[in-house]
């Protein structure tokens, strides 16, 4: 589970008296994500997610994740609204830790995506680049494709730990994205975490997405990229091309892509691999003791990696 820090009833009382959302009913851990401590809150009120935040996330990055938060969701994009405190503040200290509550959106996240699924997925992303187009915050992406070579350079010997071999291999991949990378395909605030259990659907529709912890100033492309990792690798780790268009039909519902951004997806996507990779390794090696949680398997996008080097014939350009 993803619970770092546990919260007593007394604590959560004393929370609690500085917000209008009714006394607490029930109270327990979530399990799913790594980065930071969840909760789900059932008051007399309704129900939210209580977030307490660690590990990776800056203390001065929370106001633009929760602003972006209150912005879409100001202007009609289906994602949870943090709650603000009787003073107005949306940001709060718990066990000396910075902590959030947001409203519960419903919706169910699906572990195995359709075709139908991708597609509404690609939609679902596209409505939220076109939404934030009016929010003024900004962030760097601080694992953008300037962090990779820095990071890797301390995990090498994990890499080979991994599986020997797997540093040259990577080696390689950076000095790829070194001489390639796109430098001028159109940016805008990526979610940059747009995986499947962040993504709700209901009959079947796109409702609604959430965790917004790792947004950013980037490529919007490279959004899609990291997606279409997501969403369109077998569990075998074949990569399937016919949900990949789907989640790009989906996409161009909303946002058509340019060309630029067409021919630099397959590089994109290969990047957002190696960006997942390396924080997984980062993850998997430096888990905290007694913490109730499962770190992701590195492999996974080691797999996934191995695929793009190879090329996703049918991905991308139309030809």
């Amino acid at each position: 589970m993803a619970v770092y820090t546990d919260i007593t009833d007394q604590e959560l009382e004393a929370f609690l008296t500085d917000y209008d959302v009714g006394a607490a009913l029930a109270f327990k851990g979530i399990a799913e994500g790594v980065e930071n401590s969840n909760f789900m809150l059932e008051t007399t009120a309704g129900r939210y997610i209580l977030t307490v935040y660690e590990r990776r996330v800056n203390r001065d990055d929370l106001p633009f994740f929760l602003g972006l938060m209150q912005h879409l969701a100001a202007h009609g994009y289906p994602s949870a609204t943090p709650i603000a405190d009787r003073s107005g503040a949306i940001l709060k200290t718990l066990r000396g830790k910075p902590a959030a509550l947001v409203a519960f959106l419903p919706g169910l996240s699906v572990r195995r995506p359709t075709v139908a699924h991708c597609r509404e997925a690609g939609e679902g992303l596209a409505w939220l680049h076109k939404t934030a187009e009016g929010f003024t915050g900004r962030r760097v992406n601080a694992l953008g494709h300037g962090a990779w070579a820095p990071m890797f350079a301390g995990l090498e010997a994990d890499a080979d730990a991994l599986k020997p071999g797997l540093a040259a291999t990577i080696r390689a991949d950076l000095a790829l994205f070194a001489k390639s990378w796109p430098l001028d395909l159109p940016k805008g605030v990526i979610h940059a975490d747009y995986f499947p259990d962040n993504v709700f659907f209901a009959d079947g529709r796109f409702v609604g997405a959430i965790d917004f912890y790792f947004a950013a100033w980037d490529d919007l492309a490279f959004d899609i990229g990291s997606a279409v990792n997501a969403w369109c690798f077998e569990a075998d780790g074949e990569f399937n091309v016919t949900q990949a268009q789907a989640f790009l039909d989906g996409y161009e519902r909303r946002r058509p892509l340019s060309q630029a951004e067409r021919a630099a997806l397959p590089l994109l996507a290969h990047g957002a691999a190696l960006r997942f990779f390396l924080t997984r390794l980062v993850d998997w090696s430096a888990t905290p003791a007694g913490a109730l949680v499962r770190p992701k398997d590195p492999l996974e996008y080691e797999r996934k990696l191995a695929v793009h080097r190879e090329g996703l014939p049918g991905f991308g350009v139309r030809g």
